[in-house]
């Protein structure tokens, strides 16, 4: 990350070199803070590189990826790779980062093998893939370092594993950074997450023979598992250096201008070097070395000087806030201490202050007032005099300080090191929407806490004239055209694929994954069965037909039309579920039975044997038809809700949409169904009259339905329900739903168009609704043969990616 942030550095002061980079991995450079994330699941791989390798080629940079340097010959000026091959030299920058530190712990290493079979070290993206893989067919896991990496590792593991164990050696979390205080409110919000923490826990042995199957603590204490991460900490890698007889200590030694000591034509840079008897393992002062040796080397500052860091941090810690700078603890008796503690909200705060500066401060759990609190740390701004004020909100200073009173050269992204001069810079050049500067910039596009800041940045510096960003009225990211636009596009030219959207409509044809699902939807509903089906443009759920659980297993839920079943399915379900020892058998809010933990492998045998239809709980799709007893059973129902809901779910079941739809129908106004709260809702009232309801929701967003009108026939209500979702599916954004839906289009006008025909398009909507429901089939009746051959496999495929030669 260091090196090439100092070449980016270089190349926007127009530096005239000719450049050559070799990199021990096979790629581009990439952000490792973001690893975590891929380990957790919630970030794919393509989006934590920084520059891949067509950067490097557009830059003329000459690129040798998967080379190492095996020494360096500072007298002939010259580079020896392990390959044989020697590059000559004018300048040289050693950017080799840190490498993992290692314990002394017996077992860890199998001979001639290196790490003993089920024992990761956490560092770079293939460590992260070789864990995933691994982890996915074991259930325990101990992670040994309870640090900033220690503590994302056992999150990430969270997702692969049944049980994570975090074993720390020494006695708080995060020691480095936090007082035992604050250490210990992180550990209690840590458990309250499911991992285990152990403290004081000095690993001595990996235990196994040819596996890992638990690890042994000084204390004589054995811990079972089957995988081991060691995230102890880093080092810097100063090997090649030190081979070379260039100057090491703790790591590579350097003066003000990053230049290697007795070396004049050597530079490093980053988390390999030792400045001033300090080392670094957070990118804020890479970022700041960066720019000190790009102003030297092209001579825009000759003397530009690195005088150090004074290191203040804002991380996001297993999901916890943790804020952290300076000293942790008072280092002198006239040091003042303010404290607050409130375990049992996980929140703990510490400000050390001396002679009315602030020189250290702790934030666990609430980090509110983090901005002011940088900036006094870091201009020694006066302080409040009431204390209190630094920690909350009395009347002081403002818990955000405001984009006018930042100093420009205040770092707003840590993790690309993007400052508010960078982000107003960018205004100025003419980028006047937030994400066109997050573009430019990629502030925000590492771990994501500094958005909020970048959007209140660049509504400052365009004074009240953000544009709104033109691709937010984009159907999907990758293709340039609002939907209605879109769909004239796909209809002229006939488009039936994916890929052939891909390929007529996007400049140079180049497929965006994300856009793939939301583009299949789209065109399955315009064209029925027309749609011409590849199986890349679906998410894993629509590819099996299943919904994926966190473990990697399956959910099956099995049609139950308006709720109502049949103690032969019952028998049928229970008689499966025996059978094929399903973990769990869940009612669902649907008024559905669920099969919870089907591997993959087992779907296409489940199906058959239930031989019943697909509930659809995993699709963006028309879901189910919740129902009350109706007008049959219960003394209080004025219309036959079971037979309506039932009609409703057999005309429109699997119908696809730009988000999930839930409908309910309830025989009276109590409501027993919930049909008020749903994306349709139907409700029986007195004179045997229907009223309809759309736009409801009672998920992570609650709304009451609006009241699109009042029929007299079921016949009417199942007419206008196909009308209305007809035409939430032709106008909705991609993934919005109904509850969004209704109220940016307006229910007046949706009643005009749905209802009183108002456009005169209601027939055209009814066929169209009736094309699709001509062109449904059941998707678990197609599984006589898997579409592919691996359709129902569990391995993992081989990814291999291009290497760059070595020119």
């Amino acid at each position: 990350m260091a090196g090439a942030r100092t070449l980016e550095e270089i190349l926007a002061r127009d530096g005239d070199f000719a450049v050559t980079v070799f990199g021990d991995e096979p790629y581009g450079n990439y952000n490792r803070i973001m690893l975590s994330n891929v380990l957790a699941g919630v970030e794919d791989e393509a989006g934590i590189f920084l520059n891949d390798l067509s950067w490097y080629a557009d830059n003329g940079i000459t690129l040798h990826t998967g080379t190492r340097i095996a020494r360096i010959d500072p007298r002939a000026r010259q580079v020896y790779a392990e390959d044989g091959t020697a590059t000559p030299y004018d300048k040289l920058i050693i950017a080799t980062g840190s490498t993992p530190w290692v314990p002394p712990i017996k077992g860890i290493h199998s001979p001639g093998r290196g790490y003993h079979q089920g024992v990761f070290a956490f560092r770079t993206l293939d460590d992260t893939r070789a864990m995933i893989r691994y982890a996915r067919d074991h259930e325990r896991a101990v992670v040994i370092g309870g640090g900033l990496l220690g503590l994302e590792a056992a999150r990430g593991l969270q997702n692969h594993v049944s049980h994570v164990t975090l074993l720390h050696a020494m006695g708080h979390l995060m020691n480095t950074q936090l007082d035992a205080q604050g250490g210990a409110t992180l550990q209690r919000s840590v458990e309250q997450l499911g991992i285990e923490v152990i403290t004081d826990a000095m690993t001595t042995e990996i235990l196994g023979k040819h596996a890992v199957t638990g690890v042994k603590l000084a204390d004589g204490r054995t811990i079972a598992c089957d995988v081991v991460v060691i995230a102890a900490g880093i080092r810097p890698n100063a090997a090649v250096a030190q081979a070379s007889g260039i100057e090491v200590d703790r790591g590579i030694v350097v003066d003000d201008q990053m230049r290697v000591r007795g070396e004049p034509d050597i530079y490093a840079v980053g988390e390999c070097v030792q400045h001033r008897g300090e080392v670094y393992g957070l990118v804020a002062p890479l970022w700041e070395q960066a720019k000190v040796l790009a102003d030297h080397l092209t001579g825009r500052d000759p003397e530009a000087a690195y005088h150090g860091s004074r290191v203040a941090t804002k991380l996001k810690v297993a999901g916890v806030d943790v804020a952290a700078m300076g000293i942790q603890e008072a280092e002198r008796e006239d040091d003042e201490t303010v404290v607050f503690s409130e375990p049992r909200k996980g929140v703990y705060k510490s400000l050390v202050i001396r002679d009315g500066r602030l020189i250290g401060a702790t934030l666990v759990g609430d980090v509110r007032k983090v901005a002011f609190l940088m900036q006094a740390f870091d201009r020694g701004l006066a302080l409040p005099e009431d204390r209190a004020e630094l920690m909350f909100d009395l009347g002081g200073p403002p818990a955000e300080v405001s984009a006018a009173d930042m100093p420009d050269d205040t770092q707003v992204c840590n993790c690309n090191g993007v400052s508010k001069a960078a982000l107003v810079k960018t205004v100025q050049g003419g980028c006047k929407t937030v994400t066109g500067v997050m573009d430019a910039t990629r502030a925000g596009k590492g771990c994501g806490t500094c958005k909020s800041v970048v959007q209140r940045i660049v509504e400052w510096a365009a004074g009240g004239e953000v544009e709104e960003d033109p691709r937010a009225s984009w159907y999907v990211p990758g293709v340039p055209m609002p939907k209605p636009e879109l769909m004239r596009a796909i209809r002229t030219h006939g488009l039936k694929s994916v890929s052939s959207v891909f390929a007529t409509l996007v400049p140079g044809g180049e497929e965006d994954a994300k856009s793939k699902m939301g583009l299949a939807s789209l065109l399955k509903m315009m064209w029925g069965d027309e749609y011409e089906d590849e199986r890349d443009a679906r998410f894993i759920n629509d590819r099996v037909h299943a919904n994926i659980q966190r473990d990697g297993t399956f959910s099956v839920v099995p049609q139950m039309k308006g709720g109502v079943t049949t103690p032969a399915q019952l028998m049928r379900i229970a008689e499966v579920a025996e059978r094929h020892s399903v973990p769990m058998v869940k009612l669902t809010g649907g008024q559905r039975i669920d099969l919870l933990g089907v591997p993959k492998e087992k779907l296409p045998q489940i199906w058959s044997e239930l031989d019943m239809p697909s509930g659809y709980a995993y699709a963006k799709s028309f879901r189910t038809v919740k129902t009350c007893v109706g007008q049959d059973f219960c003394r209080f129902g004025v219309g036959d809700s079971t037979a309506l809901g039932i009609a409703l779910e057999e005309r429109y079941q699997g119908i696809e949409g730009p988000g999930k739809m839930k409908l309910a129908v309830t025989g009276c106004p109590r409501n027993c169904a919930e049909a008020y709260v749903k994306d349709l809702g139907v409700v029986a009232v007195d004179g045997g009259r229907w009223e309809i309801y759309v736009g409801g929701a009672a998920g992570a967003h609650v709304r009451k339905g609006d009241l699109l009108t009042t029929v007299s026939t079921a016949d009417e209500v199942v007419t206008l329900t196909g009308r209305f979702l007809q035409y939430y599916r032709e106008n909705a954004n991609w993934l919005e739903r109904t509850y969004a839906f209704v109220p940016r289009i307006g229910i007046e006008r949706i009643r005009e168009i749905v209802v009183d025909d108002a456009d005169g398009i209601a027939a055209d909507l009814d066929a169209a609704m009736a094309a699709s429901v001509a062109a449904y089939a059941d998707p678990w009746k197609e599984r006589d043969a898997p579409v592919t051959p691996g359709q129902f496999r569990t391995s993992l495929p081989l990814v291999v990616l291009p290497q760059v030669p070595v020119r």
